[in-house]
């Protein structure tokens, strides 16, 4: 595996993929390596604009104006993550993976329209390695109940999620070595270590 990976966050409201991504960060500045972050939907200039769209209480987009606005941020992302990718560790908070849980599994869109456009945008771009973080609902509603703050995509029903979460662990299953599952309801410290432990080995 190139030492230059290309590392994503999975895993659906309440998890924990950002609070570990952050981790994550704080030991590669440490470590002096170089990477760039990015979130979905979000990243660049352009794909920060969409993401207000998208997430904004306000917003009541049907479920195929959701998925283009996904595709669409991800679209400006590409000539970043081509820029850097394999001279830089590219971390990024949800990717192509959470468009198929979310849109497909949970919203029901066709998957081989999102895998057409994704297979179109990534061509030759490689996912190295992903961190599936799992959380079971009690635990899901309790932390954001924290938030001061929810987005739109913080308030579907428990269903929904529940759908999503299963279409992140069948992705998962069809290929498991390039995955490591997180059971996010467990001690988040030694979650904390689990993922360091395997960075290390990748980078």
């Amino acid at each position: 595996m190139s030492k230059k990976p290309l590392i994503v966050f999975e895993g659906i409201e309440g998890s924990g993929k950002s609070y570990h991504l952050k981790n994550v960060i704080k030991y590669l500045k440490k470590q002096k390596k170089k990477f760039i972050q990015i979130r979905e939907p979000g990243g660049s200039e352009n794909s920060e604009k969409i993401r207000k769209l998208i997430l904004d209480n306000k917003s009541t987009f049907n479920k195929n104006t959701d998925l283009l606005l996904y595709l669409s941020s991800r679209s400006e992302n590409i000539e970043l993550i081509k820029k850097n990718y394999g001279k830089k560790i590219i971390l990024i908070d949800r990717f192509v993976d959470s468009t198929v849980a979310y849109q497909h599994y949970g919203m029901g869109v066709d998957i081989r329209f999102i895998k057409l456009v994704n297979d179109f945008l990534l061509k030759d771009i490689i996912i190295n390695f992903t961190f599936l973080n799992l959380v079971n609902s009690k635990n899901m509603k309790e932390r954001l109940f924290k938030r001061k703050k929810l987005n739109r995509y913080d308030q579907f029903n428990t269903n929904f999620y529940t759908r999503v979460q299963k279409g992140f662990i069948k992705i998962q299953n069809e290929n498991k070595k390039k995955y490591m599952k997180i059971n996010s309801n467990l001690d988040i410290t030694n979650n904390k270590k689990i993922i360091l432990n395997k960075i290390k080995e990748l980078v």
